[in-house]
């Protein structure tokens, strides 16, 4: 028997959360692998459809779980909407990059280092994936959150939307701007407290 249900509780760093069945009844656990077809990441919210079994404690478990079609489309919108947008942040930044280097004579090692840096935050956020699927000695967030103000973040936004590791949580998505709000700031007066000396 097939059942529909809303997400709630997902934890996307474990790759774990719960559906609760629309009218009522007992929630059930649901695992990111237990989906038939996974075109993008759980969310909160998410509509399902999904069958249940139960495990050898004798409790409920999702399976053979697929979106909604309406839910879905409406999220890989959303999605696209997002990636089109850090793209164009991205894209904005190198051009004001190269800007601050050839015009206000920012020293060039600025862009190789920030490719240097850019490669190991997105290893950095592959790492703490990985960790968080197998359970094992996570990378802390503060550490992310350096990598990312230090020069790290075109790196980060790349490994939030290709990962779909950290794009979810508002609290670090809300640090995680701040990081490339400074990183800018600071790159911005340093150049121009150059080209003005």
């Amino acid at each position: 028997m097939r059942f529909q249900g809303k997400i709630s509780d997902w934890n996307d760093d474990k790759g774990y959360g719960f559906v609760e069945p629309n009218g009522g009844g007992a929630r059930a656990f649901v695992h990111i692998k237990s989906f038939d077809d996974l075109p993008r990441r759980p969310m909160n919210g998410d509509i399902i459809i999904y069958e249940t079994t139960t495990d050898e404690r004798n409790r409920v478990q999702a399976t053979n779980i697929t979106f909604t079609r309406i839910k879905k489309n409406q999220k890989t919108q959303q999605t696209g909407n997002v990636y089109a947008f850090n793209k164009l942040i991205l894209m904005i930044f190198i051009i004001y990059l190269l800007l601050l280097v050839f015009v206000y004579h920012l020293p060039v090692i600025v862009l190789p280092g920030f490719a240097v840096l850019s490669i190991i935050t997105f290893a950095a956020y592959a790492l703490d994936k990985s960790a968080a699927q197998s359970g094992s000695w996570r990378t802390k967030e503060s550490t992310l959150h350096m990598l990312a103000l230090i020069g790290g973040w075109p790196g980060a936004m790349y490994a939030q939307q290709k990962l779909r590791h950290k794009s979810v949580k508002t609290e670090f998505r809300q640090v995680f701007w701040a990081t490339v709000i400074m990183n800018i700031g600071a790159l911005s007066w340093v150049a121009f407290s150059d080209a003005a000396g």
